[in-house]
């Protein structure tokens, strides 16, 4: 079976388990400028994760709390 990725782990507990997935926050690319909207909204503006795939996602947070980042190599 294969392992899930980070980033869907995170999404299956936040929106099938007993938390509130309103206390989760996204944070994705869009063009030149960095997005932030709560998960179900997220869940709603990639048309349940379709149109906005997980490379452009940046940043997922539970309150202040960092669940996820993603790290980009800076060029010399």
């Amino acid at each position: 079976m294969p392992r899930k990725g980070r980033l869907e782990e995170i999404f299956s507990k936040a929106l099938h388990s007993f938390d509130d997935p309103s206390l989760y926050y996204v944070s994705y690319r869009d063009l030149d400028s960095i997005v932030e909207v709560s998960l179900p909204e997220f869940v709603t503006l990639s048309e349940n994760f379709s149109l906005i795939p997980a490379g452009r996602i940046v940043s997922v947070r539970r309150r202040s709390e960092i669940l996820y980042q993603k790290h980009r190599a800076i060029p010399p």
